[in-house]
């Protein structure tokens, strides 16, 4: 973005006061000034070179000189006023006027690049203000859904435990039982081959549990 420079500003400052003085005032001012070089010049020389005939005010010719001179000043301040400067004053109008928009339009551009920016910058930080929570809220819902999946597979996994003891329980059960049985058929069928006579079934059992008992402890 362009700024403007101090010279842009004083060109600016220069055109307008030219502007406002205007072409007429312009030109009375220069004339003034010729003038008054002429009229210094004249009495200079006439004082230095007295008897030169260019410059003997009796002689008719010299009048004629001065007052053609005086028509041709007159000649070019109508030009200069109306014809001259008004075109130079039109241009340095429209330069001050073009001058003053690329100004303004330099700041208007200016405000609207810093608000911009500013809009930008509001932006960016509200995008990340977002993104922070939503990454937050992504890790805690992660974390908790986790912790429900860990709740769950452990409730599960206690259950498939505890039948699976519960049918180690029975299997054992059952195969002690079963046990029992085969060692009291065999207990029987041993007692009857060594004595002749097959002994009670409860003095069998007996033994067979006493045997039971000291195998578990």
């Amino acid at each position: 973005m362009l700024r403007p420079t101090g010279m842009t500003v004083r060109r600016a400052a220069f055109a307008t006061a030219t502007v406002r003085m205007g072409p007429p005032a312009l030109v009375a001012l220069a004339l003034v000034a010729l003038a008054s070089v002429l009229l210094a010049s004249v009495a200079t020389a006439a004082e230095k070179a007295s008897g030169m005939p260019q410059l003997d005010f009796a002689n008719p010719l010299t009048i004629a000189q001065v007052v053609w001179g005086a028509i041709i000043l007159g000649v070019l301040y109508l030009l200069l006023s109306r014809w001259a400067l008004p075109q130079v004053g039109a241009v340095l109008e429209q330069r001050a006027n073009r001058i003053q928009g690329d100004l303004a339009a330099a700041h208007i551009a200016k405000t609207s690049a810093d608000a911009a920016v500013a809009e930008l910058t509001a932006a960016i930080r509200q995008a990340q203000g977002s993104a922070q929570a939503e990454v937050a809220a992504a890790v805690a819902a992660a974390n908790a859904a986790a912790a429900i999946q860990a709740a769950t597979l452990n409730a599960r996994l206690a259950s498939q435990l505890a039948a699976a003891e519960q049918r180690i329980a029975a299997a054992r059960a059952s195969a002690v039982g079963a046990l029992r049985d085969v060692a009291t058929d065999t207990a029987a069928a041993v007692v009857t081959r060594l004595i002749g006579t097959a002994p009670s079934a409860s003095a069998v059992d007996q033994a067979v549990d006493a045997a039971l008992a000291t195998r578990r402890g």
